[in-house]
């Protein structure tokens, strides 16, 4: 008993120092714990501090009924500010919102050369989608010399059976194709109009033509850079112009209940024969390095649209964006 008494007594007389020491081991765990999430995070910072820095700017070009920022709202919605923010020089190009994939090519050609007077820099990488995919590739054909690389997100590189359905069933010359040139026309000035493109040129059978199966074939025979050896394969990462060549889509049509023009990409994907995006097939979508098709986003949703709504378990798609400045960083691009 005495024993105990006496343990216990000491226990009392050394609790205010036990429990000083304990104090300040946990004060030394915390500051540990503090130390360990800052090592941690320190890459992190790194990353993002540059993360989308490419050493060439970056031009993104817009799609049938295109633009580039339409009553403040950009076509590409969110992807300039998410990519200038971490270090990339991004520019938006303005081109007819319909018309052939040359004569937008020899607009987005006259554009590149104002980017590289402006900036300095020798060459650019292009970002193209829907009919900017083989918009940017007529300028990285004629003029490889400018062009890094090239990526086609939804691009029509093989053509759109939409494109295929309305020409077949529309004849030419006939007043239905009357009428719908006029309603097309008046749209395409319409967006010109309000996002300052008003002095562009529009033709919108030369759009229609240039979107079609045959359309595109006969500009693939022409401007053949980047494209796979079979339908639906991959591409070189460089083709022998020196180009780097890369593409992804998405094969999904109604991705978001709270988009009110995901029911009508729903109605045109069930004309397809294969995967969509409601617009372009997965496989004629195919350029270069084809990064992924597996996405499950809309011809929209690959460029952030309709304001942001997307699937909601689907990556953002202005990580994928980010993602590619990164790997064309990683590049030397």
């Amino acid at each position: 008993m005495q024993t105990s008494r006496s343990v216990m007594l000491v226990g009392t007389g050394m609790r205010p120092v036990v429990a000083a020491v304990a104090t300040l081991f946990t004060r030394m765990d915390k500051m540990k714990r503090w130390l360990l999430v800052l090592l941690c995070a320190l890459p992190m910072l790194g990353q993002a501090a540059g993360y989308t820095q490419t050493r060439y700017p970056i031009v993104l070009v817009h799609g049938l009924f295109g633009f580039d920022r339409l009553l403040g709202v950009d076509y590409f919605y969110g992807i300039p500010q998410a990519l200038t923010r971490d270090g990339a020089r991004v520019y938006v190009a303005q081109v007819s919102a319909t018309e052939s994939s040359e004569l937008r090519g020899e607009q987005l050609l006259k554009q590149v050369q104002q980017v590289l007077a402006i900036t300095g820099a020798d060459k650019v990488n292009l970002i193209g989608h829907s009919h900017g995919g083989p918009t940017i590739r007529y300028v990285a054909s004629v003029a490889p010399e400018l062009v890094a690389s090239a990526t086609s997100v939804g691009g029509v590189n093989y053509g759109s059976e939409i494109a295929d359905l309305v020409r077949a069933n529309v004849a030419p010359g006939s007043v239905a194709e009357k009428l719908a040139v006029a309603a097309a026309s008046a749209l395409s000035g319409v967006i010109s109009l309000l996002s300052g493109g008003s002095q562009l040129p529009q033709d919108p059978l030369a759009a229609l033509d240039a979107l079609t199966s045959s359309g595109a074939q006969r500009f693939n025979q022409r401007y053949p850079e980047g494209l796979p050896g079979q339908y639906c394969g991959d591409g070189p990462l460089q083709a022998a112009n020196g180009v780097y060549y890369f593409s992804w889509s998405g094969r999904g049509n109604m991705t978001n209940i709270l988009d009110p023009v995901d029911p009508a990409l729903a109605l045109t994907g069930t004309f397809f024969s294969e995967p969509n995006d409601g617009l372009v097939g997965v496989c004629s979508s195919h350029l270069g390095k084809v990064i992924g098709t597996g996405y499950r986003m809309n011809h929209l949703d690959e460029v952030n649209q309709s304001f942001g709504i997307h699937h909601l378990f689907e990556t953002d798609p202005v990580t994928l964006y980010r993602q590619h400045a990164n790997r064309l960083q990683g590049l030397g691009l």
